[in-house]
Protein backbone atom coordinates (compact mmCIF):
# COMPACT_ATOMS: atom_id res chain seq x y z
CA UNK A 1 0.00 0.00 0.00
CA UNK A 2 1.33 3.22 -0.82
CA UNK A 3 2.14 4.97 2.00
CA UNK A 4 4.47 7.49 4.20
CA UNK A 5 6.25 6.69 7.65
CA UNK A 6 7.47 9.16 9.88
CA UNK A 7 8.96 8.00 13.05
CA UNK A 8 8.64 9.79 16.01
CA UNK A 9 10.92 11.57 18.93
CA UNK A 10 9.08 9.30 21.23
CA UNK A 11 9.14 5.76 20.47
CA UNK A 12 7.24 4.67 23.58
CA UNK A 13 4.13 6.76 22.03
CA UNK A 14 1.65 5.12 20.10
CA UNK A 15 2.08 4.96 16.40
CA UNK A 16 -0.72 6.91 14.55
CA UNK A 17 -2.51 5.06 11.22
CA UNK A 18 -3.58 8.06 9.48
CA UNK A 19 -6.69 6.83 7.11
CA UNK A 20 -7.81 9.94 4.84
CA UNK A 21 -11.53 10.05 3.39
CA UNK A 22 -12.56 9.49 -0.14
CA UNK A 23 -10.54 11.60 -2.93
CA UNK A 24 -7.64 12.29 -0.43
CA UNK A 25 -4.21 10.81 0.35
CA UNK A 26 -1.58 9.97 2.89
CA UNK A 27 -0.68 13.91 2.80
CA UNK A 28 -4.14 14.97 4.14
CA UNK A 29 -3.95 13.85 7.64
CA UNK A 30 -0.70 14.56 8.59
CA UNK A 31 -1.41 18.10 9.84
CA UNK A 32 -3.64 16.46 12.23
CA UNK A 33 -1.43 14.04 14.04
CA UNK A 34 0.95 16.85 14.48
CA UNK A 35 -2.00 18.65 16.51
CA UNK A 36 -3.03 15.54 18.61
CA UNK A 37 0.93 14.31 19.48
CA UNK A 38 3.84 15.95 17.19
CA UNK A 39 5.86 13.34 19.03
CA UNK A 40 4.28 10.26 17.93
CA UNK A 41 5.04 8.31 14.84
CA UNK A 42 3.13 8.42 12.08
CA UNK A 43 2.08 5.61 9.01
CA UNK A 44 -0.02 7.45 6.26
CA UNK A 45 -1.78 5.15 4.07
CA UNK A 46 -3.06 5.98 0.51
CA UNK A 47 -6.72 3.58 0.20
CA UNK A 48 -5.97 0.93 -2.83
CA UNK A 49 -9.54 1.04 -4.58
CA UNK A 50 -10.22 4.15 -7.11
CA UNK A 51 -14.12 5.40 -7.39
CA UNK A 52 -13.85 7.88 -10.36
CA UNK A 53 -10.27 8.40 -10.13
CA UNK A 54 -11.00 9.38 -6.16
CA UNK A 55 -8.46 7.17 -3.95
CA UNK A 56 -10.68 4.80 -1.27
CA UNK A 57 -10.22 2.41 1.33
CA UNK A 58 -12.84 -0.43 -0.02
CA UNK A 59 -15.51 -0.02 -2.82
CA UNK A 60 -18.99 1.18 -2.13
CA UNK A 61 -22.30 -0.03 -4.05
CA UNK A 62 -23.69 3.34 -3.37
CA UNK A 63 -23.71 6.51 -1.42
CA UNK A 64 -23.57 4.81 2.32
CA UNK A 65 -23.87 1.06 0.79
CA UNK A 66 -20.70 -0.21 1.86
CA UNK A 67 -19.71 -3.26 -1.27
CA UNK A 68 -18.95 -5.39 2.01
CA UNK A 69 -17.43 -8.52 0.29
CA UNK A 70 -14.52 -5.74 -0.80
CA UNK A 71 -14.68 -4.18 2.86
CA UNK A 72 -13.72 -7.85 4.11
CA UNK A 73 -11.02 -7.84 1.85
CA UNK A 74 -9.69 -4.60 2.00
CA UNK A 75 -10.14 -4.77 5.62
CA UNK A 76 -7.45 -7.82 6.02
CA UNK A 77 -5.11 -6.36 3.23
CA UNK A 78 -4.66 -3.43 5.74
CA UNK A 79 -4.17 -5.12 9.41
CA UNK A 80 -1.45 -7.83 6.78
CA UNK A 81 -0.31 -4.43 5.69
CA UNK A 82 0.42 -3.21 9.56
CA UNK A 83 1.57 -6.83 10.22
CA UNK A 84 4.73 -6.12 8.36
CA UNK A 85 5.06 -2.29 8.11
CA UNK A 86 5.81 -2.77 12.08
CA UNK A 87 8.30 -5.30 11.12
CA UNK A 88 9.88 -2.96 8.30
CA UNK A 89 9.95 0.35 10.53
CA UNK A 90 10.31 -1.32 13.98
CA UNK A 91 7.54 0.11 15.56
CA UNK A 92 5.52 -1.85 18.72
CA UNK A 93 2.33 -3.52 16.21
CA UNK A 94 0.24 -3.27 19.68
CA UNK A 95 0.15 -0.06 19.89
CA UNK A 96 -1.04 1.77 16.60
CA UNK A 97 -3.78 4.19 17.02
CA UNK A 98 -5.92 4.99 13.85
CA UNK A 99 -6.72 8.39 13.11
CA UNK A 100 -9.28 8.20 10.03
CA UNK A 101 -11.85 10.50 8.38
CA UNK A 102 -15.09 9.10 6.80
CA UNK A 103 -13.73 6.59 4.65
CA UNK A 104 -10.84 5.96 6.41
CA UNK A 105 -12.75 5.92 9.28
CA UNK A 106 -14.69 3.83 8.33
CA UNK A 107 -11.97 1.06 7.25
CA UNK A 108 -10.34 1.73 10.71
CA UNK A 109 -13.95 0.99 12.22
CA UNK A 110 -13.74 -1.83 10.33
CA UNK A 111 -10.31 -3.14 11.27
CA UNK A 112 -11.99 -2.94 15.14
CA UNK A 113 -15.24 -5.42 14.25
CA UNK A 114 -12.90 -7.99 12.45
CA UNK A 115 -9.70 -8.45 14.82
CA UNK A 116 -9.43 -8.07 18.36
CA UNK A 117 -6.36 -6.96 17.84
CA UNK A 118 -5.55 -4.99 15.08
CA UNK A 119 -5.49 -1.50 17.11
CA UNK A 120 -4.75 0.06 20.97
CA UNK A 121 -7.87 2.62 19.93
CA UNK A 122 -8.95 5.10 16.94
CA UNK A 123 -10.02 8.69 16.49
CA UNK A 124 -13.23 8.45 14.21
CA UNK A 125 -14.09 11.27 12.41
CA UNK A 126 -17.45 10.83 10.80
CA UNK A 127 -17.80 7.12 10.79
CA UNK A 128 -20.31 5.16 9.82
CA UNK A 129 -20.98 1.16 11.43
CA UNK A 130 -18.98 -0.92 8.66
CA UNK A 131 -21.04 -3.91 9.03
CA UNK A 132 -23.69 -5.55 11.61
CA UNK A 133 -22.39 -8.60 12.86
CA UNK A 134 -20.78 -10.15 16.18
CA UNK A 135 -17.84 -7.74 17.42
CA UNK A 136 -14.66 -9.54 18.97
CA UNK A 137 -14.15 -8.31 22.87
CA UNK A 138 -12.84 -5.08 22.67
CA UNK A 139 -12.35 -4.87 26.32
CA UNK A 140 -8.90 -1.91 26.91
CA UNK A 141 -9.64 -0.21 23.40
CA UNK A 142 -10.23 3.20 23.47
CA UNK A 143 -12.68 4.97 20.46
CA UNK A 144 -13.05 8.45 19.77
CA UNK A 145 -15.89 9.17 17.39
CA UNK A 146 -16.75 12.63 16.21
CA UNK A 147 -20.22 13.29 14.03
CA UNK A 148 -22.09 16.11 13.38
CA UNK A 149 -26.03 16.71 14.33
CA UNK A 150 -26.45 17.73 11.08
CA UNK A 151 -24.59 14.94 8.96
CA UNK A 152 -26.02 14.41 5.64
CA UNK A 153 -24.07 11.35 4.86
CA UNK A 154 -23.62 10.10 7.93
CA UNK A 155 -26.83 10.09 10.50
CA UNK A 156 -26.88 11.02 14.16
CA UNK A 157 -28.48 7.60 14.57
CA UNK A 158 -25.67 5.97 12.86
CA UNK A 159 -23.18 7.26 15.11
CA UNK A 160 -24.93 6.44 18.33
CA UNK A 161 -25.53 2.74 16.90
CA UNK A 162 -21.88 2.76 16.17
CA UNK A 163 -21.29 4.26 19.86
CA UNK A 164 -23.49 1.36 21.16
CA UNK A 165 -22.04 -1.92 18.87
CA UNK A 166 -18.00 -1.11 19.89
CA UNK A 167 -19.45 -0.65 24.15
CA UNK A 168 -21.33 -3.61 24.06
CA UNK A 169 -17.71 -5.42 22.51
CA UNK A 170 -16.65 -3.53 25.92
CA UNK A 171 -14.56 -0.76 24.58
CA UNK A 172 -14.25 2.71 26.42
CA UNK A 173 -16.06 4.78 23.87
CA UNK A 174 -16.62 8.44 23.72
CA UNK A 175 -18.68 10.02 21.25
CA UNK A 176 -18.45 14.02 20.66
CA UNK A 177 -20.81 16.30 18.81
CA UNK A 178 -20.24 18.80 16.46
CA UNK A 179 -23.32 20.99 15.73
CA UNK A 180 -22.29 20.72 11.67
CA UNK A 181 -22.66 18.45 8.82
CA UNK A 182 -19.40 15.88 7.16
CA UNK A 183 -16.60 18.27 7.48
CA UNK A 184 -14.07 17.73 9.65
CA UNK A 185 -13.45 20.94 11.83
CA UNK A 186 -10.63 22.08 14.30
CA UNK A 187 -12.81 21.82 17.46
CA UNK A 188 -13.36 18.07 16.94
CA UNK A 189 -9.56 17.56 16.06
CA UNK A 190 -9.01 19.33 19.67
CA UNK A 191 -11.71 17.25 21.77
CA UNK A 192 -9.89 14.77 19.90
CA UNK A 193 -6.59 15.67 20.99
CA UNK A 194 -7.58 16.39 24.71
CA UNK A 195 -9.31 12.70 24.43
CA UNK A 196 -6.06 11.27 23.70
CA UNK A 197 -3.67 12.70 26.55
CA UNK A 198 -5.84 11.55 29.17
CA UNK A 199 -5.40 7.85 27.38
Amino acid sequence: MKHIFNKGKDLTKPTFLMLHGTGGNELDLLPLAGMIDDEASVLSVRGNVLENGMPRFFRRLAEGVFDEEDLIFRTTELNEFLDDAAVKYDFDRDNIIAIGYSNGANIAASLLFHYQNALKGAILHHPMVPRRIDLPDLTGKHVFIAAGTNDPICSPLESAELQSLLENANANVVLHWEHRGHQLTKQEVDAAAEWYQKL
